[in-house]
């Protein structure tokens, strides 16, 4: 079978772009550790208090085990409840240590809002009905900003928090 150089041309490009980006998502998979939300948890999303991981008291950060960590959090409008502090303070910051595997639980009740931890490979969509879960291990030290990467409404911009993670 004869084929045009054109074709050859095209097929080349093809194949070799294929190839890239099965490369990409290789290395974003693999090396990068990032992987799509699993085991997709439903939740009523008019009463998310009746889940035992997101009444008042179970919100922000629990260790679980030595090294590991759950972090409960209701997203809302324009807010992300990660609890309050022991004089009733709300908290804004999610401290851990390096090197901690931790578990993020997020729902929302009112609309789609996003999770991520700029700087680390946390990012997820958070929608009502659902529990988003992420788990990481924390690997670098600082301060991370936790922001909201959907658009909520008129107030989607004073949706943060932070993530510190400490030696």
């Amino acid at each position: 079978m004869h084929l045009h150089k054109y074709e050859k041309i095209w097929l080349i490009f093809g194949m070799g772009s294929l190839a890239l980006f099965l490369a990409i998502i290789g290395f974003a998979a693999f090396w990068k550790g990032t992987h799509p939300q699993s085991h997709i948890e439903t939740i009523d999303p008019q009463n998310i208090e009746a889940h035992e991981a997101f009444k008042p008291e179970n919100l922000g950060l629990h260790e679980v085990a030595d090294g590991k960590y759950i972090v409960n959090i209701v997203a809302s409008a324009f807010n992300y409840d990660f609890g309050t502090d022991e004089n009733g303070n709300a908290v804004k910051t999610i401290r851990v240590p390096k090197g901690s595997t931790v578990l993020y639980q997020i729902t929302t009740k009112d609309v789609v809002h996003g999770f991520q931890v700029a700087g680390t490979n946390i990012n997820m969509m958070v929608e009502p009905g659902h529990i988003s879960r992420f788990e990481t291990v924390m690997k670098n030290t600082g301060e991370f900003t936790v922001v909201c990467n959907e658009y909520c409404g008129i107030g989607h911009h004073m949706m943060f928090g932070t993530v510190e993670v400490y030696e």
